[in-house]
């Protein structure tokens, strides 16, 4: 650790000071030099008309007269620029004081805490305002994963605490039907691995940059209709494909994930009969758009804005048979949006059901 300097308070000053004496030296040194000039060296004696001699100041005696009063000017200007820069140094260093505390009161765990700038609109008010910015953001991010910790072990907790009430139930009776028992421990083990890679994918799509390579939604999109084709035929429910060219950059194998919760979600979240879901990939103004669009249930606002957190099912959305979903599909879609660059709109129909629509930057000069 190295030894500890001047404050930058104290170093302000300095310099205040230092600069203020520096140019009282300058205009003295020029007030002299001027009036030098005039005024010869040597004795000088002025003879009038009947009178006598008279005594007047060469350059040497201006110079005995005139440099300790401009010494002692310099150093009262070097003391009252010292008073004066600590003063001005207090007042301008005042804002990063208060940014120093607030850093220490976020390193000490209190993220609610803003610093609230006030005054005309300088770099520290902006240094403030961002540091302001980026505490509220740390904060939100911290309390969302509190709550997907929390979520996740609540999620991962049900499995195994089924699993151990097969147990206890096939231990304790002894004519128990084997193959029901491992059916049901089956299905357990199943949702345990399904969240557990889930949450893996949320956490690596957000730690690492995903590799970006050209892709065209249109043909993640018909990939994503043809592997769940067989869902939607089982449910009842009509697939149709409006996909035009829009290629993005990005990671093919997460943006096909994103196309399949996407139109996974739209096809079990869909009404008993007569359901459809209609998808489309289209690119406009420097923008690709992946679009689900499908019948459902009537939601209201506040309902389409909680769909995106994580382990959240909505009304009436359980688990089928067909469908082991942990709550988590528009999560990782969020979470991949988010790794490039893109957004999710949800806009409920006035008719029930839901559009989702993932927009991308668009990759330039292509269609």
């Amino acid at each position: 650790m190295g030894r500890r300097g001047l404050s930058a308070r104290l170093r302000l000053t300095l310099s205040y000071a230092a600069l203020v004496a520096v140019v009282s030296a300058l205009l003295l040194a020029v007030v002299l030099l001027f009036l030098l000039r005039y005024v010869p060296e040597g004795n000088i004696v002025l003879l009038g008309p009947g009178q006598s001699a008279t005594f007047v100041p060469d350059r040497s005696d201006l110079l005995r007269a005139f440099v300790p009063a401009a010494a002692v000017s310099i150093l009262l200007s070097f003391a009252l620029g010292m008073l004066g820069g600590w003063w001005l140094a207090g007042r301008v260093l005042r804002p990063l004081a208060a940014l120093g505390d607030a850093a220490r009161r976020a390193a000490a765990g209190s993220l609610a805490h803003r610093i609230g700038p006030r005054g005309p609109q300088d770099e520290f008010r902006e240094v403030a305002e961002a540091f302001d910015a980026m505490l509220a953001r740390i904060e939100r991010s911290v309390d969302e994963h509190r709550r997907f910790a929390a979520d996740a072990s609540h999620e991962l907790r049900t499995p195994l605490a089924t699993t151990r009430a097969v147990l206890d139930v096939a231990a304790a009776d002894p004519e128990v039907d084997t193959q029901q028992v491992l059916a049901r421990l089956r299905a357990a083990n199943d949702r345990a691995v399904a969240v557990t890679e889930s949450l893996l994918l949320i956490a690596r799509t957000d730690a690492v940059p995903p590799e970006r390579v050209e892709v065209d939604l249109a043909l993640v999109l018909e990939d994503a209709v043809e592997t769940l084709a067989h869902l939607a035929e089982s449910r009842g429910v009509e697939l149709r494909v409006d996909a035009r060219p829009a290629v993005v950059r990005g990671d093919e194998a997460l943006l096909q994930r994103l196309a399949v919760n996407l139109v996974q979600n739209a096809v079990v979240h869909n009404v008993a009969t007569g359901g459809w879901v209609q998808v489309g990939a289209h690119s406009s103004g420097g923008e690709a758009r992946l679009t689900v669009e499908n019948t459902g249930g009537v939601l209201t606002p506040e309902e389409v804005v909680r769909l995106t957190a994580p382990f959240h099912r909505g009304a009436g959305r359980a688990r089928t048979s067909d469908h082991g979903g942990a709550g988590l599909g528009l999560a990782i879609v969020t979470s991949i949006l988010d790794a490039h660059g893109g957004t999710l709109v949800l806009t409920p129909r006035d008719e029930g059901g839901l559009v989702a629509t993932a927009a991308f930057a668009a990759v330039a000069g292509r269609p």
